[in-house]
């Protein structure tokens, strides 16, 4: 019942809404896994994936039917520069709604951490491995980041967080060539990261969820648009092979259109990886 709180078409008009849709369904989740099955002791150790998971069957219908909304915006559209005008509206509701995520996953997170926190141990423990592994077991105890991680700075740097950006990137196009809107799943998991690293950043506290928010906000922002962009791509062939719309005339226009979008966030990418480096520790 929950996916039919927003529909694609409403969305692309609307996109703000999004936000609010994303703070339903993350809140429903969140409450799901804590009242429900965190009161079981052996599934309450996979809270971090089951969080994950109940998200994205909230965001599965929605994301399956804008992809094949924009599947079908191909078969209409011939001119490029119209058709990546017109998939920016959905990436637009995309990205409004992986905020709405990212801020209830946050103040939820910041809001009852002793209540809510077991439920983020995968992403706590991705969020180490990343950013302090030297002292993973350590940083994992305290939830907190110790001063001088030794990370690489400049040309390095901005090559390292390329790579590993593109291979997500490369991830997600898979999974939406293989699933449709399976890519959901590899979002959903890096806007609940990306929550964790907010509340390890502010230290739980609830008055300092906008500074958080702002710190990775600042390079995240072009770096999410660029994944949903490549989950657009992937996900436009897969249902076009659904809906047989791989033949005659439509096959290259599919096909380029997928393509240009792949350029496109490559390119937006090379930009977020810039922006980390260079731009956000002039703030922080």
């Amino acid at each position: 019942m929950l996916e039919i709180l927003m529909k694609p078409k409403r969305a692309e008009r609307r996109p703000w809404e999004m936000f609010f849709v994303g703070l339903v369904w993350a809140s429903v989740s969140l409450a799901l896994v804590v009242f429900v099955f965190g009161k079981d002791s052996i599934l309450k150790e996979g809270g971090g994936l089951l969080l994950v998971t109940f998200t994205v069957i909230c965001c599965m219908p929605f994301m399956y039917y804008l992809i094949k909304l924009e599947e079908g915006k191909d078969i209409e559209i011939n001119d490029s520069g119209k058709l990546i005008k017109e998939h920016s509206k959905a990436v637009h509701a995309l990205m409004w709604m992986f905020l709405g995520l990212i801020v209830a996953f946050s103040f939820w997170y910041s809001v009852a951490p002793d209540v809510v926190g077991p439920n983020f141990n995968f992403q706590i423990k991705t969020f180490c491995a990343i950013n302090n592994p030297a002292n993973f077991n350590y940083c994992i105890e305290q939830n907190s980041i110790p001063i001088g991680t030794g990370k690489v700075a400049g040309t390095d740097a901005v090559l390292g967080i390329f790579a590993n950006n593109v291979y997500v990137l490369i991830f997600t196009i898979l999974f939406s060539l293989a699933f449709g809107a399976g890519a959901m799943f590899i979002l959903v998991w890096n806007a609940s990261v990306i929550a964790a690293a907010i509340g390890i950043f502010t230290n739980k506290s609830l008055a300092q969820l906008p500074i958080g928010l702002f710190r990775y906000m600042i390079h995240g922002v072009p770096e999410i648009a660029a994944y949903f962009v490549g989950a657009l791509a992937g996900g436009i062939v897969s249902v076009a092979v659904i809906r047989r719309d791989l033949r005659g005339e439509g096959t290259w226009a599919i096909l380029q259109d997928s393509l240009l979008m792949i350029v496109i966030a490559i390119m937006i990418l090379i930009v977020a990886a810039l922006m980390e480096v260079y731009l956000t520790p002039l703030f922080f």
